[in-house]
């Protein structure tokens, strides 16, 4: 609709800094979208080349590369680190740069514009730390990171009428900061009927394997296959928890096969995934039943089992050749639970009391909010490569770009009483987080594990769903149950938001919740979805009460109305040269021009990234 409209000059308000040809300025939009179209690389590689990519069609800013505090002990490891390997780093942010990032990366939301002016004016020298504070304690930072641990967590259909009910526990955590331990260990030894008492118990019963059924068992115990739902959920939470995908080696011995991908992984046996697995062997999961028919996402969940079978045949994987009865022993110690304990008690302790634990935590938080994590791929750690004074052998590097910092992360977050809320908190505070996207003088590939700038990210799904919705005014998806916005991450369930959410969400890589959370590469049904979805034409058009039509009707001056548009789309005032490119479209037709320009600006590099 917009793009039939649209003249081609008016495509230069996506792209504030590029040259005033208007040939040019169309070749370096097209260039600014590349990284949208580019095959999957490394992610700290793919993290650079993209900033490198982006930052021609960014507003120029200062910085100030002698004036980086060092704040915390994140600094000392990430400068020093720099400093030794006399690698070259990006200056502090400005105030303009940090306040659109810190409002994204806190709460998945875009400022309003009294936030930002609000900020901005603001003289008081310890105003970022006060708006991270201010930030991590909103009701929009529970909104964006109950949505986040619901991805990871798979909270999704299969939790069936608990679903709800895990939602608002998610909800209640982190909002009280309960330490994440204790959160942890619900979730691995909640018991009872789960959909109506136990939200823990969810997380294990979403992973049910469903048995053949057999109409000679009387009491229909065998509906679910216990060997197999326990060895599913086994690496579901070795990935989650521990950060070790143990997919391999739950059909067959790491020797001969996983030399050439983890080298940890590679000196262990099946054997071993089968003492882990038996922390589950005693929990059963029964199938409820009501009116006469399966209830087939509702169960009991109980520790009455004989125990696990490493004999018994699967249905999912290949056959099991293991001793008949396999003994609990916890993966990376070979710590068995103590005389009489419950099995999945003790797993808890083992696996939250574990260095291992606070690692993984601590760097799927790092990748979130730095770009990449210190270990790529989150899930996939080596611990065979991490120790830098024990090396591996030659091809093989350390696996963590910056080991000593992530041990360090990992024990502060243990002495904060697993308290998520400061390991946000710490990260967003250090100069680190603060650094600028725009790098001084050639930026060169092998700069980008040392975390010389701030990398700029694609907003995901929800955020660019729900920056939408903000910057229109109008919302874009059923509202949850209390709520009014219509935004996406107050949904305990994506799933049910009208289809033309639903697509969208899809196309820019919401997960289905059935399988782990991963990147959807980037393409150009994503560009051409921006550009044509009704989510965004519709609601840039000025009727219906939009963001559009109150600001036509609400300010007279043409100066003045470009302001507000820039201000409550991108953060920022527009410069001089968007300035006469916007009056000149305004002039010509003062509402299709206004609805034009924050198309445009929706569009826009600017827009769809955070830097």
């Amino acid at each position: 609709m917009r793009t039939n409209l649209l003249p081609a000059f008016l495509f230069a308000l996506a792209a504030p800094c590029l040259a005033q040809d208007p040939g040019q300025q169309l070749d370096d939009i097209e260039k600014a979208h590349l990284p949208l179209l580019q095959p999957k690389a490394a992610k700290s590689a793919e993290a650079g080349s993209v900033t490198a990519a982006l930052l021609p069609s960014l507003p120029r800013r200062g910085s100030m590369v002698d004036q980086v505090p060092v704040r915390n002990y994140i600094d000392q490891f990430i400068f020093a680190r720099m400093t030794r390997d006399k690698v070259p780093h990006a200056g502090l942010a400005t105030d303009q740069e940090f306040v659109r990032r810190a409002y994204l990366d806190a709460t998945g939301r875009i400022p309003t514009a009294d936030d930002v002016q609000s900020f901005l004016a603001s003289t008081d020298p310890e105003k970022r730390d006060k708006l991270v504070d201010r930030l991590t304690s909103s009701d929009a930072f529970i909104d964006k990171w109950t949505y986040y641990f619901e991805d990871l967590f798979r909270a999704g259909g299969r939790m069936g009428p608990g679903l709800n009910l895990f939602h608002y526990w998610v909800r209640e955590w982190l909002k009280l900061d309960r330490p994440y331990n204790e959160v942890v260990t619900d979730l691995l030894t909640g018991a009872g009927k789960t959909s109506f008492s136990v939200p823990g118990g969810l997380y294990y019963a979403r992973d049910f394997v469903k048995a053949k059924d057999d109409p000679t068992e009387p009491d229909a115990h065998d509906l679910v296959d216990q060997n197999d739902t326990v060895d599913e959920f086994t690496i579901t939470y070795s990935k989650v928890f521990l950060g070790l995908n143990l997919a391999c080696v739950s059909c067959h011995d790491g020797a001969r096969h996983l030399e050439k991908v983890n080298l940890y992984l590679a000196g262990r046996k099946r054997a071993d995934f089968f003492n882990q697995a038996a922390f589950y062997g005693k929990t059963r999961q029964i199938m409820n039943w009501e009116f006469g028919y399966q209830a087939n996402t509702e169960y009991t969940v109980d520790d009455l089992g004989p125990g696990y079978d490493a004999k018994a045949v699967s249905i999912v994987r290949v056959p099991r050749r293991g001793s008949n009865a396999a003994e609990p022993r916890f993966f990376l110690t070979g710590e068995a639970p103590s005389k009489g304990s419950n099995y999945r008690d003790e797993l808890a302790r083992m696996i939250t009391g574990d260095i291992q634990f606070s690692r993984t935590l601590t760097n799927r938080v790092w990748a979130e909010l730095m770009g990449f994590g210190i270990v790529e791929p989150a899930d996939e750690f080596d611990l065979a490569r991490f120790d830098p004074k024990n090396p591996p052998p030659a091809p093989w590097t350390i696996q963590p770009s910056n080991p000593e910092l992530l041990d360090a992360m990992a024990k502060d977050f243990q002495s904060s009483n697993y308290s998520f809320r400061t390991v946000v908190r710490t990260i967003m505070k250090s100069s680190a987080y603060q650094l600028s996207s725009s790098f001084p003088g050639e930026w060169k590939p092998e700069y980008s594990t040392y975390y010389a700038r701030k990398y700029v990210r694609m907003l995901a799904a929800p955020e660019l769903h729900d920056a939408i919705t903000l910057a229109t005014g109008k919302p874009g998806a059923a509202p949850a149950k209390g709520k009014t916005g219509g935004m996406v991450m107050q949904m305990p369930d994506p799933g049910t938001s009208g289809n033309e959410t639903k697509g969208f969400l899809r196309t820019f890589g919401q997960s289905n919740r059935d399988d782990m959370p991963k990147r959807t590469p980037q393409s150009s049904l994503q560009a051409m979805l921006l550009m044509q979805s009704k989510l965004i034409t519709e609601r840039v058009a000025a009727k219906d009460g939009s963001r559009v039509e109150q600001l036509l009707n609400d300010t007279p001056d043409d100066r003045k109305l470009v302001e507000k548009i820039y201000m409550v789309t991108l953060a920022r005032n527009p410069g001089g040269a968007e300035m006469a490119t916007a009056l000149k479209a305004l002039s010509q037709d003062r509402r299709r021009g206004a609805e034009n320009l924050q198309w445009v600006l929706i569009n826009s590099p600017e827009f769809i990234f955070n830097y």
